[in-house]
């Protein structure tokens, strides 16, 4: 099953056990979709989908981090349930060990030496962790490891 298929399933089960965290994240990303669709004039992919879902998760976790640090734990606890909808639709996560061996292969693949390098390294290495890992964590090791 196609992943906007299943949104679209679980839209309508939502719907029908009156969850209404659930359905509002499953509406907010399928208009995100409905809008990338515009945006490139092309019925998106599987894989465009997911990046689509890495954009909302993105946003959903900038958002509890500014909540955390206003003390808005209403605000931070309702983003939490969105977050955990959301991860729901997207592959399982690596941890911070498989993401450090991933930076490490791909530093040594690479032939990377130092901060300079970054950039090279980076262009490599999110391919491979697309959608699997958050971009901030992958940075953060890339960064302790090139320095």
């Amino acid at each position: 099953m196609s992943l906007a298929l299943r949104l679209t399933e679980d839209m309508k089960t939502a719907m029908k056990e009156k969850d209404k965290t659930r359905l509002s994240v499953i509406r907010l990303v399928r208009t995100a979709i409905k809008n990338a669709e515009i945006d490139t004039r092309k019925t998106l992919t599987d894989d465009d989908i997911l990046a689509v879902l890495g954009r909302e998760l993105k946003q959903r976790r900038d958002s509890l981090e500014a909540f955390e640090q206003a003390g808005r734990t209403d605000l931070a606890d309702e983003t939490n349930a969105e977050i955990r909808v959301l991860m729901e639709y997207l592959p399982q996560q690596l941890s911070e060990v498989e993401v450090t061996e991933i930076v490490r292969l791909v530093i040594q693949e690479t032939g990377a030496a130092g901060k300079s390098d970054m950039g090279k390294v980076m262009s490599a290495l999110m391919p491979r962790v697309k959608g699997q890992a958050d971009g901030k964590t992958v940075n953060r090791i890339v960064n302790q490891l090139l320095s």
